[in-house]
């Protein structure tokens, strides 16, 4: 690796790896040190692996959080969701891992297709400042977005005022109708959530150098024995970029 590449990904000699906590199917639990285990965090030092430097997890609590320090100085890398939101600021690779994001819809509920959520007097719960919101805030024409600070807080606001919706990535939604008799989780998806690598937008060989290693990750299985490895069902390794 080139003095210039370590440089600008691991300039403390360390690769620090901002890591969105929330994520249920890229982070699957700690370990006995307190690190993130899961598909995000091995991504993460696998990196550092090629890099020949260690890996410092930096966890955060929401994706919108992560994405919020990057002018912080507080992470190299970070492993969130790309969103054009974000990348005013941030320097994705393309994906490496798909989630499928739709809606869950209460018992007895008139609603039956994707299209039909979006219409005037329909109000939908969702995670503020997730993947999905950021895609739904661009997309969304008529329905009313409410949104909540957690996964748990929308799933809680769905149920308490009654809404219409709830989105949400299918793996989510699985075990949350499995709560509420009658629920139905709509067929197909409003958008999949790309799962990528950024990088601060000043790091152009950094971000050179991520561009390549996801895709070498993705056609050499890497990602799809990191997915089997940690028994992640929901997530499917994107195509190529």
């Amino acid at each position: 690796m080139s003095q210039a590449l370590i440089a600008e990904l691991a300039p403390r000699g360390v690769l620090r790896a901002g890591i969105n906590m929330s994520n249920f199917l890229l982070v699957t639990g700690t370990g006995p040190t307190g690190d993130p285990e899961g598909v995000a965090p091995d991504m993460a030092r696998e990196i550092a692996a090629r890099l020949g430097v260690p890996v410092a997890y930096v966890p955060f609590a929401r994706p919108g959080e992560l994405a919020d320090a990057v002018d912080s100085d507080v992470w190299d890398i970070g492993l969130i969701g790309a969103e054009p939101a974000r990348a005013e600021k941030i320097a994705f690779t393309a994906a490496y891992v798909e989630i499928e994001a739709t809606y869950l819809v209460p018992a007895g509920s008139p609603l039956t297709t994707i299209a039909e959520v979006d219409r005037p007097g329909v109000r939908i719960a969702v995670t503020a400042r997730s993947a999905y919101d950021l895609w739904l805030a661009r997309n969304i024409a008529h329905a009313e977005l409410l949104r909540s600070d957690s996964l748990d807080g929308a799933f809680e606001r769905f149920v308490d005022e009654k809404l219409d919706a709830l989105a949400g990535l299918r793996p989510r939604l699985l075990s949350d109708a499995s709560k509420l008799p009658g629920a139905r989780i709509l067929d197909g998806q409003f958008t999949a959530v790309q799962q990528a690598v950024g990088t601060p937008r000043g790091n152009i060989a950094g971000a050179a150098f991520l561009r390549s290693f996801v895709e070498e990750a993705k056609a050499s299985g890497l990602v799809a024995r990191l997915i089997e490895r940690h028994h992640v069902h929901g997530l499917s390794v994107a195509p190529p970029g």
